[in-house]
């Protein structure tokens, strides 16, 4: 828990003083793209190893 406490502090003082809101959005976007396909990437691994597939 303490982790994702600390992920969110970063996360928010990231974005506190960036200043034009249109840049500070963009980045919000961004970031949020970048996890979500990290999970995405995450997810087609475990489902590669759990259905077997032979990495050769």
């Amino acid at each position: 828990m303490k982790k994702v406490l600390l992920i969110k502090e970063i996360y928010l003082d990231a974005f506190k003083n960036l200043g034009n809101m249109l840049i500070q959005r963009y980045f919000k976007i961004f970031s949020w793209f970048c996890f979500v396909m990290f999970f995405v990437v995450l997810y087609a691994f475990i489902y590669r190893i759990a259905t077997g597939f032979a990495f050769d």
